[in-house]
């Protein structure tokens, strides 16, 4: 898993240590514990070891999801000012849609460009997961923007985040990914582009690799 999650000197999670526990089993001692209050799973959010974050981030869904707005806000909040802890690929795409995602749908929404701006690959990776919400919504115009931000982001993570959710906004919304690929897929890192036309006919995936659209 250290391996798999890139821990190694100069690498994205250099450092991170991990139990080797399975996401379904840290999915059912989230569950099992999702009272358990806030103060003690910010303190286990704190924890050096990835899937102690993992269950802290899943109990704070829990609370998320049952909370009032007060407490929706505290938890939006919390999040926030973690995201150094909130340091790995899995951490952010298990998390960012039901979070941040979730309490900002019908707020403004300036922070996520801000986060797209950041230094810290896992806040721009936030920035565009957390849209994902917005998309099962069936709301497009966010996703964009923030995708053209990013789209000329040094990261790999985050040209396969970018892709992934064009590629979200085109399950829904065909024409939508594709007014916005055709303005920039020439300009896109090719791993963004990859994943943006995944699920396309052959003919008009190689069109787009091929820069024939």
């Amino acid at each position: 898993m250290q391996r798999f999650f890139k821990t190694g000197p100069g690498e994205y999670a250099e450092g991170d240590k991990f139990l080797g526990i399975k996401v379904p089993v840290l999915r059912g001692i989230a569950r099992q514990h999702q009272d358990l209050p806030l103060k003690e799973a910010e303190k286990l959010l704190h924890s050096p070891l990835h899937e102690e974050r993992l269950v802290s981030l899943l109990i704070l869904i829990f609370h998320f999801n049952k909370g009032d707005e007060a407490e929706k806000e505290h938890i939006y909040k919390l999040y926030l000012r973690s995201t150094k802890y909130i340091n790995n690929w899995d951490l952010v795409d298990v998390t960012a849609k039901f979070i941040i995602g979730a309490f900002l749908l019908d707020k403004d929404k300036d922070v996520l460009d801000k986060l797209a701006k950041s230094k810290n690959m896992w806040e721009r990776r936030i920035a565009i997961l957390s849209t994902f919400h917005f998309i099962e919504k069936g709301e497009f115009r966010d996703t964009m923007r923030i995708a053209k931000t990013l789209l000329n982001d040094r990261e790999d993570l985050i040209h396969k985040a970018v892709g992934w959710m064009l590629r979200e906004v085109g399950k829904r919304s065909l024409k939508t990914e594709e007014d916005f690929l055709k303005k920039h897929y020439k300009e896109m890192p090719r791993t963004a582009l990859r994943y943006a036309i995944e699920r396309f006919p052959e003919k008009k995936r190689q069109a787009y690799l091929k820069g024939l659209v």
